[in-house]
């Protein structure tokens, strides 16, 4: 058994560029810096991760979450990963719900 952590991770579908209201907005809700935030954009990579089930798990969660129905809300196209044991799946937002609401 390994002590990978399991985390969730929003990475936006097709936008490689977010305007400085939405990455101030992003800011308020997640924390993540507004610069940390466009690079991830303009690179493909996440727009924001929380790893589940550690030390401030309670913390990050609402976070993910927040980040999820804003994106929603603004209809920024994302999809939902879900990495663990190394192994990184794309997974529907239902199933990010239901997985976070076991958690």
């Amino acid at each position: 058994m390994t002590d990978s952590p399991v985390s969730m991770s929003l990475t936006l579908d097709g936008v490689t560029v977010l305007s400085p209201a939405a990455l101030q907005s992003l800011y308020r809700i997640n924390g993540r810096s507004t610069v940390e935030m466009r690079l991830a954009v303009a690179s493909g990579e996440p727009l924001y991760t929380a790893e589940l089930f550690g030390t401030d798990h309670l913390q990050v969660v609402p976070r993910l979450e927040k980040t999820a129905a804003y994106l929603l809300e603004h209809g920024v196209p994302f999809r939902v990963y879900e990495s663990a044991d190394g192994e990184r799946e794309e997974i529907s937002l239902e199933v990010m719900r239901s997985i976070l609401g076991e958690a």
